[in-house]
C-alpha cells in the first residue's frame, strides 16, 4: 500500500461539500488522517468567500494518475464542480494529490510532489500536522517549511474539524 496526501478545498457551501467529499474518498481508498482545516482568504479574488481548506492522508494500492484522474476529478465531477478558465474560480470541491510516498513525477498534467507545498501554508501547515517527520523529495522537512508559511492567514475550523474526523460515511 501507498500513503497518499490529498489536499481539500471549498468556498462554495463548503460546511456541506466537504464531509461528502471526504465519505467519497472513504469509499476509495482508506482514510488514515485528518488534518485541521482552516478558513482562508480565497486567492486572487478578495470578493470571494473564504475557503475552508485541509488536508487528507490515505492509504491507497492505486496508483496515482487514477487516484488523480478517476477518484479525485470524479468526486469533483459528482459534487458539481466546474471548471473554467479562471484557476481561482469558487469551487463546490477542490482535490489535489499533493504527496504520493516520496514519488516525484513531472508531467504536464501530474506534478509531485504538488509545488504548492511550497508556497501555501494551507497545504504546508495540515502535511507537518499529519506527517510532521516528513521530508519532502529534495530534503526539504514539511514542518521547517510550515513554520516559514505561518505569516499566511491561517484561521483554524477545531468543530468544522472534529465534525469530520468523528464521522461516518454516508455519502
Amino acid at each position: 500500500m501507498s500513503q497518499a496526501f490529498i489536499g481539500v478545498g471549498s468556498n462554495i457551501a463548503p460546511e456541506e461539500n466537504i464531509p461528502r467529499a471526504v465519505d467519497l474518498l472513504r469509499r476509495s481508498m482508506r482514510v488514515t488522517g485528518i488534518s485541521t482545516f482552516y478558513r482562508t482568504p480565497a486567492l486572487g479574488d478578495e470578493e470571494q468567500p473564504p475557503f475552508y481548506n485541509g488536508v487528507i492522508r490515505a492509504e491507497t494500492d492505486q496508483p496515482p494518475r487514477a487516484i488523480k484522474v478517476e477518484v479525485l476529478r470524479g468526486i469533483e465531477e459528482r459534487l458539481g464542480r466546474r471548471r473554467c478558465a479562471d484557476r481561482y474560480a469558487p469551487r463546490t470541491i477542490d482535490l489535489d494529490l499533493i504527496l504520493y510516498d516520496d514519488l516525484v513525477v513531472e508531467e504536464p498534467d501530474l506534478l509531485l510532489p504538488d509545488p504548492d507545498i511550497l508556497r501555501r501554508a494551507f497545504l504546508a501547515v495540515p502535511l507537518c500536522e499529519l506527517a510532521p517527520e516528513l521530508v519532502l523529495p529534495g530534503g526539504r522537512p514539511v514542518c521547517s517549511l510550515a513554520v516559514e508559511l505561518t505569516a499566511q492567514p491561517l484561521e483554524p475550523l477545531p468543530a468544522f474539524t472534529e465534525t469530520l474526523r468523528a464521522r461516518k460515511d454516508t455519502a
